[in-house]
């Protein structure tokens, strides 16, 4: 039970390490309004749990999105942050407030999540395959708890005065740049967008 616990923690750990600077960069956002808290952690879960099950059922033996094409979900967090960045200027523009609000809610969060994913999939679903059922119901209950702490630690840092004031000049570049970056990164390191463009070639 204990190795169980221990392994989940640091299975757990490396693929998500990544995803401390999404929920600081969230948390960071929801100063202003948008997101709330709420929809931070309750993403956060729909979309972890969401992996966890797809992990599951790929564990199985059964495919519910074709490898090739789960890049796309790189378009995801890719489009909130141009709507962001987008939505920032024109409100720079015309001289409103400028007070930056991410273009995200609970769905979007969990969409992020997911996006930002691959890895925990292609980790978990070996691991799961080979695992006794007592064992991976262990290691999802950990799981769980572990994304608790994530986001605690993602608010943690995200709404520390010494971590806000640090940011505060840049954070209407800083946030939609995170997510851009992040779609990109997906998308390209996934090769999903040459195998498009040999699709419709």
């Amino acid at each position: 039970m204990l190795t169980t616990v221990g392994s989940a923690i640091g299975l757990f750990a490396a693929t998500n390490i990544d995803d401390i600077v999404v929920l600081t960069v969230l948390f960071l956002a929801s100063r202003n309004g948008s997101p709330r808290p709420w929809q931070i952690v309750g993403g956060q879960y729909v979309g972890f749990i969401t992996l966890v099950a797809i992990s599951v059922v790929a564990a199985l033996g059964l495919t519910i999105v074709p490898d090739q094409w789960v890049g796309l979900l790189g378009l995801i967090p890719l489009s909130i942050g141009i709507w962001t960045l987008i939505r920032g200027l024109l409100r720079k523009r015309n001289g409103e407030d400028s007070d930056l609000t991410l273009a995200a809610g609970l769905w979007s969060v969990a969409g992020i999540t997911i996006a930002n994913g691959a890895d925990n999939i292609s980790l978990y679903t070996p691991i799961f395959r080979t695992s006794a059922p007592a064992d991976v119901a262990v290691m999802i209950a950990v799981f769980l708890v572990l994304v608790a702490v994530w986001c605690a630690a993602g608010r943690l840092i995200g709404t520390r005065e010494v971590v806000t004031e640090a940011l505060e000049r840049i954070e209407h570049w800083l946030v939609p740049t995170v997510f851009i970056g992040l779609g990109l990164f997906i998308l390209i390191e996934s090769e999903v967008i040459t195998r498009f463009f040999e699709v419709i070639g």
